[in-house]
């Protein structure tokens, strides 16, 4: 057999000549691709820096770049491009006869670390050209506020279609460039609106909005890897993201479409598709803590998104005092994409087993410290420092007293249960302190079935209700737990202190009218009155109550058996009841005319 092999080659020995020719041919061909593209280098960057300057009519920087051959993901033979360094610069703001100069202390409209993408050697002119692949790295875009950008130049320039009147006049680099602005539909020449990338992958990519308003924070997107899809000149694009977000830190992965993009208005290009927000650190806000999780979808306008979705957010908690407590919301939202204001219209919420609702707006505001701001690699002033300021609306319609005071606490076991209903505004302004210090309210409450989880406190509800019926004897005979009480009021909290001036809080025989202020830190401050069913020798009773009855009529007041002016101090563990000592010498008895 291996004779017979020998001499088959033998009688066909020129078929290991062509062959051999064939590979030599192969590899001067690939040798002199090689050396054609690397003559070729300096005048494709050159028409690459030319074209550039063309469409954004600015000035534009590339550092290096380079071809070589090489197959694309359709292996289809082509060149591969590689570019470092690209930088186009916002045009001069002033009017002037140096368009290519750009502002002073100005920073790139576009920078760019790295690029390559595929080109293939051959294409039908008639029909759409294909990239397959375009490769980003290190994208960093900076988009002035509207009121810098001019008309003809920039990005707006750049995504204006061309006409073939106005091509004409482009003064670029080669005649290829020039023709490639000439038409703009399919088999009219290879021209930007006549070519389509079939996929751009981006890593580790940068997009700040700037913003007209005086108070509001530039919005900066910071993007660990996007792929959009069928990019084309003035069309919709498809898109799947991994963003980073800054505050609340957490991954967004998003999925959908955008565009096409409208230059002279981003804040009217259109955005639709769906989110998955997960592993948001809810602690780096000042005051708050708890790993949040949200999903949801979305359409509209980059300036006027709808977003329907979830969040839940299973160990939320107040910093300061760090009892968990699971919080759920569903919530139908309206977002400002162009600056991240947020109207809440409204959210359906459920924190422990309380419902409430709440709608208003949370807008991101400027606070930048005075002195100079630190300068990033890509020489961008760092962030301004800032925040959001809160407004919301809150409907509390089935709450229940205990989950409210069990974020408010240290103590596992909240001070008071009960049915509560709540109205208020809430108002949280920006800051470094912690946000129960930041909180203002107004509102009213009403608290229904009200059960006090301190067997002290309950003892002194229960004492005081029966005494003020004017049933002594029963004090050791009722269970305390069997004597519920209801409140009401209006209350007002700043710098983490609640003022209730008009509370109201009735025990069966006794109506308490008190006013003062409650801090978060446990401290109490009230004074008032108690008003009895019963006369004072009534509550006390016994031999006793016969020896006051004379004191009778020094508190009998406007109806009441008993009005005693009273005060709570102390601390919320440990409250202090007592008369108010002040308000007794000024009680006057009533006179006989004076008996109902």
């Amino acid at each position: 057999m291996a004779q017979a092999d020998r001499s088959f080659w033998r009688r066909h020995r020129w078929l290991l000549w062509i062959g051999g020719a064939a590979l030599v041919a192969l590899a001067a061909v690939t040798a002199v691709v090689a050396v054609i593209a690397h003559r070729f280098e300096p005048f494709l960057r050159a028409s690459i820096v030319q074209g550039l300057q063309d469409r954004f009519r600015t000035r534009v920087e590339l550092s290096s770049f380079h071809v070589a051959p090489g197959n694309g993901i359709h292996v289809r033979w082509g060149v591969w491009a590689t570019g470092r360094g690209l930088r186009i610069w916002p045009p001069q703001r002033a009017g002037g006869d140096h368009p290519l100069e750009t502002a002073v202390q100005s920073v790139p409209l576009i920078a760019l670390e790295e690029f390559s993408f595929h080109v293939p050697f051959s294409w039908d002119s008639r029909a759409w050209m294909h990239i397959s692949q375009v490769r980003l790295q290190g994208l960093d875009i900076h988009v002035p506020p509207k009121s810098e950008r001019r008309g003809g130049d920039g990005i707006e320039a750049a995504t204006r279609p061309t006409s073939s009147s106005t091509a004409g006049t482009v003064q670029g680099g080669s005649g290829a460039a020039n023709a490639r602005n000439s038409a703009t539909q399919p088999g009219g020449g290879m021209v930007l609106s006549n070519l389509v990338i079939d996929r751009i992958d981006c890593e580790h990519g940068q997009l700040v909005l700037e913003t007209d308003k005086p108070d509001k924070l530039p919005l900066g997107f910071a993007i660990s890897h996007l792929h959009l899809t069928h990019v084309t000149s003035g069309g919709p694009m498809g898109f799947e993201t991994d963003l980073t977000n800054p505050k609340p830190e957490g991954v967004i992965h998003a999925t959908g479409s955008f565009g096409p993009w409208i230059a002279t208005d981003p804040g009217e290009s259109a955005v639709s598709g769906a989110y998955r927000f997960e592993h948001a650190d809810l602690s780096s806000f000042k005051g708050i803590a708890g790993i949040l999780f949200s999903t949801g979808h979305f359409q509209g306008t980059l300036r006027n998104i709808d977003v329907q979705g979830e969040a839940n957010v299973p160990d939320f908690r107040l910093s300061h005092f760090g009892n968990p407590m699971p919080l759920h919301t569903q919530f139908h939202a309206r977002v400002d994409g162009t600056d991240g204001d947020t109207w809440l219209n409204p959210v359906d919420a459920t924190l422990g087993r309380s419902h409430f609702t709440t709608e208003g707006h949370v807008v991101r505001v400027k606070t930048r410290a005075a002195g100079p701001l630190p300068v990033s690699e890509l020489g961008r002033a760092a962030p301004f420092e800032g925040g959001h300021l809160i407004d919301l609306k809150v409907n509390v319609d089935r709450g229940h007293i205990e989950d409210f005071l069990r974020l408010a606490t240290h103590s596992q076991t909240p001070l008071l249960t009960g049915d509560v209903g709540v109205r208020a505004t809430l108002h949280i302004p920006p800051g470094k302190e912690p946000v129960h210090e930041r909180i203002k309210l107004d509102g009213s409450f009403r608290l229904a079935q009200a059960h006090f989880t301190s067997d002290k406190i309950q003892g002194r509800i229960e004492d005081l209700s029966l005494r003020g019926q004017g049933k002594p004897g029963d004090v050791k005979k009722v269970d305390p737990n069997t004597v519920t009480s209801a409140m009401q009021g209006t209350f007002h909290m700043l710098n983490a202190v609640i003022t209730l001036p008009d509370l109201q809080y009735d025990v069966p025989g006794a109506a308490i009218r008190l006013s003062g202020t409650y801090a978060l830190d446990g401290m109490l401050d009230f004074s008032g009155t108690a008003r009895m069913h019963a006369t004072v020798s009534q509550m006390v009773g016994g031999w006793r109550g016969i020896l006051l009855k004379p004191a009778d009529r020094f508190f009998k007041k406007d109806g009441a058996g008993t009005l005693v002016p009273i005060k709570i101090r102390g601390t919320r563990e440990s409250p202090e009841f007592g008369l108010d000592l002040g308000g007794v010498k000024s009680t006057k008895p009533q006179s006989p005319a004076g008996k109902h």
